[in-house]
């Protein structure tokens, strides 16, 4: 039979759920950075992020030791919301149009991503695991759309999930001082391009 001792240090080992307002805060500050790093770069005053994020600078620097740190929790945080979006639009929208729509917010992706680029290419060794990340989450995301989306005889069924995340990177990344508007007529090209020769399955 354990001692009284034993539960306690069990008890005391266990991790605690992050308190509300430490979520509060981490959430305000990942969307304040990634506002400030469009608009002013990955070098911004840290003051500017947490000012905007309605938080001090010592809370900034409890969550984010280094700048580096909190460039890649914004990119890591950017990947996760487009990846979420996913399964979201999935269950309120027809798999095609759901499809479209998600390419549509993945074009959302790679103009935030914008704003990190300086830092991402700086061969700075904390950038190295995001590629990875990124294919991890956002390959699986795509990958379900377009099963769906075959599935429903909505799209043809030899798209390969990598080849359209290319192309829709392309198409935004060409987009001239951030303006998305062609981007966008050439995305919803591409996707209307997916139905050439779809068909429900046999």
């Amino acid at each position: 039979m354990p001692a009284a001792g034993d539960d306690i240090g069990q008890s005391a080992r266990k991790p605690r759920a992050p308190r509300a307002d430490a979520v509060r805060n981490l959430d305000a500050l990942l969307k304040a950075a990634m506002a400030v790093f469009t608009c002013s770069g990955v070098e911004a005053p840290v003051r500017e992020i947490a000012d905007k994020a309605g938080v001090g600078v010592g809370t900034l620097y409890r969550h984010f030791p280094q700048r580096v740190d909190l460039v890649v929790a914004v990119f890591r945080n950017e990947i996760d919301a487009c990846a979420d979006a996913a399964p979201v639009l999935a269950s309120v929208h027809s798999p095609g149009e759901a499809l479209g729509l998600w390419m549509q917010r993945y074009v959302d992706f790679i103009n935030t991503k914008r704003g990190l680029a300086a830092a991402l290419h700086s061969g700075n060794p904390a950038f190295d695991p995001l590629p990875a990340y990124f294919c991890e989450r956002l390959r699986p995301a795509l990958q379900s759309l377009l099963d769906a989306a075959t599935a429903a005889g909505e799209i043809r069924g030899d798209i390969d999930p990598d080849d359209l995340l290319e192309a829709v990177g392309g198409l935004s990344r060409s987009a001239p001082n951030g303006d998305l508007t062609q981007a966008r007529r050439m995305v919803s090209l591409l996707v209307d391009g997916l139905r050439y020769g779809a068909g429900p399955k046999a």
